[in-house]
């Protein structure tokens, strides 16, 4: 099949955009055209958005950035992409990613419609006038496919385009093949994977999860692997690129949990390849999969592998490592990014929860601090009736919260098989007897400082 086709923003056209065939990999000449020769096998054209248009969108808000490929008698196609204008200078712009909305039935689908959908929509308006888009980073399901129409309804009361990671929940199960599990999700969303640019930031959104008929694994086919390559080739080395996943690429949790056969399943099994491919790229690696939050540095990018929207699958609004259901937002100012994790319900500002002394019994003369989105070039200090003490020390433990919400069989009362799970992002310190107050105030990595204050009976 051979398409044929012309990108314009605004009337104008548009050279150097990419188009592909999710194998292949051609860019526009000088007049916005292109031709793409393809094979019979390939079921989606995609558009890379250019720098400066505004992202397309279906009815719904979803976004459109694509066609179902559809040849003639003759073996031809034509696919035009006419494109608006940015309303404004996208060099700034900001990114929500929803990890794990995971939504079962409709008392879940409830709980999405009335708390995540008026929290999203409120943080995107405190984002400023550049592009604001959201991406829903897999699981958008869980398991009843049915249900994605509900999901788009909730996209469009979101208010902002958002784009879809594959997860291993939005799967047909009854396909034998790979490639056929996708079925149900592409029909509703395009293809799988795909990547589009917003200001100086390159996206890159990959499906990860290989099924095998009876189950799955973290894994990226070479197929989609020769795609990235092709893909990087027309993006200049240095720049910002961001990977949108839903397993990650690495992950501690089998090792904290002492989960050997669990790798194969939390995370990327051929991993070393992508990062092979993102050598030379400034690159920031966004997750869900494992429900908590943490930060990896492995293979020269950094991977954010974000806390749920559904929390511990909507069975309170704690995640197993005690981290605040929610999602993260990312912004743009020209090639920098900064991000942060924002609680659903919460403000900006609730970036840490205190425990008092003995809350965990691991250690008694202990009080707790939980920084859910630390990295280590954030500084946790105390202060004891406001008397500053210094750092406080890091270990691995368990929230204390989760202890009392997720521990036995009857708890949580809808989630009976959640457990809390070990965490890294604990911080502990022992007071003076006697002391009244504990203050722990957290500083970023860009500048901004979070407090909390537990006054002691």
């Amino acid at each position: 099949m051979r398409v044929r086709g012309r990108v314009t923003v605004d009337g104008r056209p548009r050279a150097r955009v990419a188009v592909s065939d999710g194998r292949q990999v051609v860019a526009t000449d000088r007049d916005g055209r292109y031709t793409l020769v393809t094979a019979s096998d390939r079921a989606w054209l995609s558009l890379t958005l250019p720098a400066g248009a505004r992202i397309p969108v279906t009815a719904t808000g979803t976004s459109a950035l694509h066609r179902p490929l559809s040849p003639d008698a003759r073996g031809e196609m034509t696919a035009d992409f006419a494109l608006a204008a940015a309303p404004t200078d996208d060099a700034v712009h900001g990114l929500v990613l929803l990890a794990d909305t995971q939504t079962q039935n409709a008392f879940e689908m409830g709980r999405l419609h009335a708390e995540t959908v008026p929290d999203v929509r409120a943080t995107a308006a405190t984002l400023g006038a550049g592009q604001v888009f959201g991406i829903a980073c897999g699981d958008i399901m869980f398991d009843d496919l049915s249900l994605y129409p509900e999901y788009e309804r909730a996209v469009a009361a979101m208010g902002v385009p958002f784009f879809q990671v594959t997860g291993n929940h939005d799967l047909d199960y009854a396909s034998r093949t790979a490639e056929g599990a996708t079925a149900t999700f592409e029909r509703h969303f395009g293809p799988a994977h795909y990547s589009f640019n917003v200001g100086a930031v390159h996206y890159i959104v990959l499906q990860d999860v290989l099924w095998y008929g009876d189950g799955y694994v973290g894994y990226l086919p070479a197929e989609q692997l020769e795609w990235v390559a092709a893909d990087l080739a027309l993006v200049e080395p240095g720049r910002p690129v961001v990977v949108a996943l839903h397993i990650p690429l690495a992950s501690t949790q089998p090792a904290r949990t002492g989960d050997r056969e669990g790798r194969h399943g939390s995370l990327v099994n051929n991993r070393e390849a992508l990062y092979r491919l993102l050598e030379g790229y400034r690159a920031h690696v966004l997750s869900g999969h494992t429900h908590e939050n943490e930060h990896i540095f492995a293979g020269g990018v950094h991977e954010q592998v974000v806390g749920t929207a559904c929390g511990a699958w909507w069975s309170g609004d704690i995640c197993w490592d005690g981290t605040p259901n929610g999602y993260a937002v990312l912004e743009a100012q020209g090639e920098s990014l900064r991000w942060r994790y924002q609680a659903t319900g919460q403000p900006a500002t609730h970036q840490l929860r205190l425990y008092a002394p003995g809350a965990d019994p691991t250690a008694p003369g202990d009080f707790v601090a939980n920084v859910w989105d630390w990295t280590p070039d954030w500084t946790v200090t105390w202060s004891e009736d406001g008397q500053r003490r210094g750092l406080m020390s890091r270990r691995t433990g368990k929230d204390p919260r989760a202890v009392a919400e997720q521990t036995g069989a009857d708890k949580p009362a809808r989630r009976g098989w959640v457990e809390p799970m070990t965490t890294t992002h604990l911080f502990y310190a022992t007071p003076t007897p006697g002391t009244r107050t504990l203050t722990v105030e957290a500083r970023d990595p860009f500048g901004r400082t979070y407090a909390e204050t537990l006054t002691l009976a």
